[in-house]
């Protein structure tokens, strides 16, 4: 039975392998390039969109680390006194819940941000069995102080925009949304 010899690839074939290797070889160079200046704060290119949506996600994360230097929490305190502040009084065990840590871990949270004055631990008015914590309204003013400035910027940015640049923001951001919600399903 005969067998089959590879065939020498055609001239065509060849050439587009090399321009195919050619341009891999220009897209690992520029995903390097645009990597390093997402590291070391060079300029982005104009058109690089994925770059600036990481820098927002860097600059939030640099944020929040200010914060609860500034606070002088830690990260899983900032985020019980964010929900604290934005939702209001909360047991430990919804706390628990939206910190997605156990009861146990969130006792430590707020023994902690108890000691630090960021907030009050009560009775519950009409069940005398739980607990409800409530942000301090001294430290409430102090992040209120903090992120206003960026909340007032973001204002002033959207403000700046017209109907169709809005519209197209608010589309790009909700599809963001959806991907990130996606990723974690």
């Amino acid at each position: 039975m005969p067998h089959d010899e590879p065939t020498a690839p055609t001239d065509g074939r060849r050439d587009r392998d090399a321009r195919s290797d050619r341009e891999d070889r220009r897209d690992r160079e520029d995903r390097r390039d645009r990597e390093a200046a997402r590291r070391d704060g060079r300029p982005l290119p104009d058109d690089d969109i994925r770059a600036r949506v990481q820098q927002v996600g860097v600059r939030q994360q640099r944020f929040e680390r200010h914060l609860a230097r500034t606070l002088d929490v830690d990260a899983a305190g900032l985020e019980a006194m964010d929900h604290l502040i934005t939702h209001g009084r909360s047991t430990p065990t919804e706390l628990a819940r939206r910190l997605e840590i156990s009861t146990a871990a969130m006792t430590l949270v707020l023994n902690r941000l108890e000691s630090a004055g960021h907030v009050t631990r009560e009775r519950h008015p009409s069940d005398g069995r739980k607990i409800v914590v409530t942000a301090a309204e001294r430290s409430s003013d102090r992040a209120y102080d903090l992120v206003l400035p960026l909340i007032e910027g973001i204002e002033d940015v959207v403000a700046d925009m017209d109907d169709s640049e809005r519209a197209t923001v608010q589309a790009f951001l909700d599809r963001l949304i959806g991907i990130y919600d996606d990723a974690m399903d």
